[in-house]
């Protein structure tokens, strides 16, 4: 038998020696897991908010209905009942049933939406929503005259009495305006209801870049 060390290996080593190992030495990254469902911060910022405009409401026309406004925080507010057929800050006067109508459909919207919600500030955003329009749709059905009819109780007026400095409103109006403004922010921000970033979803579609 021959010992000649150049025949001690065989030529097909150099081959698989050059096969470059990029491919089978980089495993992708795995999933990163979903963050938690947060339906409970939903209904807890909608009970919360909910609560504190009907308080607040009753008391207001408990104690200030028919009397003079009452200057508070040295002139910024004031404080009167006004009976609102329309929507937020007195808009759509003469169209309660309808703004009755959106409202629960408002209502049903977020409460299907919720079970889907992993973000916690689209929870906060959507539960002030969601406590604004139950808010003003309780009063729709509650209140006089009845019916999905109902006048909604307004009773803050900046800046100056009846309205004139800025259009009267309620606890339920600024929940809604306060939470659609934070939806708005975590939309532009590419921050996604169901906990995701707009910005990485684009990044793990982007091809790898080749070295």
């Amino acid at each position: 038998m021959s010992t000649d060390p150049s025949h001690s290996e065989p030529d097909t080593a150099a081959p698989e020696e050059a096969v470059p190992e990029t491919v089978r030495e980089t495993p992708e990254a795995p999933a990163k897991p979903l963050p938690k469902r947060r339906v409970g911060w939903v209904f807890a910022v909608a009970v919360v908010f909910w609560a504190i405009d009907l308080v607040t409401k009753n008391l207001v026309a408990a104690n200030l209905e028919g009397k003079e406004p009452v200057r508070i925080l040295g002139g910024l507010v004031y404080l009167q009942v006004i009976r609102n057929p329309g929507a937020a800050f007195s808009m759509a006067t003469g169209m309660t049933w309808v703004l009755a109508l959106v409202a629960l459909a408002v209502v049903v919207a977020i409460i299907w939406l919720s079970r889907r919600l992993r973000s916690i500030g689209w929870a906060i955003g959507l539960g002030l929503v969601l406590a604004g329009a139950l808010g003003n749709l309780t009063d729709r059905v509650f209140r006089a005259p009845g019916g999905l009819q109902g006048h909604v109780v307004d009773f803050i007026s900046a800046f100056a009495p009846n309205g004139k400095g800025f259009a009267i409103f309620n606890i339920a109006d600024s929940a809604i305006c306060v939470g659609g403004a934070l939806i708005v922010l975590l939309s532009l921000l590419g921050k996604d209801y169901d906990g995701t970033s707009t910005k990485d979803k684009k990044k793990t579609e982007q091809p790898g870049e080749q070295a």
